[in-house]
This record gives structure tokens, sequence and C-alpha cells, in this order.
């Protein structure tokens, strides 16, 4: 299966459409969503619909079973461009 490309989200609205679209192309049901993250099925459908409920835990644990990645950054700033990393 090709890999989507990187999409910048600037709502919760955004997010659930993302979260809903991958687990359908990756044809895993709301149940089996929510045995991971112990919720019901019901629950995962709400928080599709309104992931700004969503725990900080859930959302890394879900976006880590549909296979993506959350990445934060400044807006406008390049993924071309060269970071150097400060720890």
């Amino acid at each position: 299966m090709a890999a989507l490309p990187a999409q910048t989200l600037v709502s919760g609205d955004q997010l659930g459409q993302m979260l809903r679209s991958t687990r359908k192309r990756l044809k895993l049901t709301q149940t089996a969503i929510g045995a991971k993250l112990n919720l019901s099925q019901n629950r995962v459908s709400y928080l599709e619909l309104h992931p700004e409920e969503m725990s900080f835990k859930q959302l890394l644990t879900w976006c880590s079973m549909l296979g993506l990645e959350l990445k934060l950054g400044a807006r406008g700033a390049s993924e071309a461009a060269p970071r150097e990393t400060e720890w």
C-alpha cells in the first residue's frame, strides 16, 4: 500500500477525518482500534467525530496503530530546510 503524503492539520475536524480515513484504508474496524485503546466501539466513533476530547496518550497509540507519525514544528517551516537540533 502506498504511503500517504504528509498533511498539515490545523483543526480537530481534520485530525478526526485523517484518523477515520486511514483506519478505513487499512481495513481496521472501530472495534479493533477500541480493543487496543481499551475503549468501546461507540467511544471510538465519538472520538473520530470529536478528536479534541481524546487524550494525548490515546492519540499517540492511535497514530502508532495506523502507521502515522505526529510531528510538531513552527508554521511555515519547510520540511526541506536543514534543521539543527539542540538538546
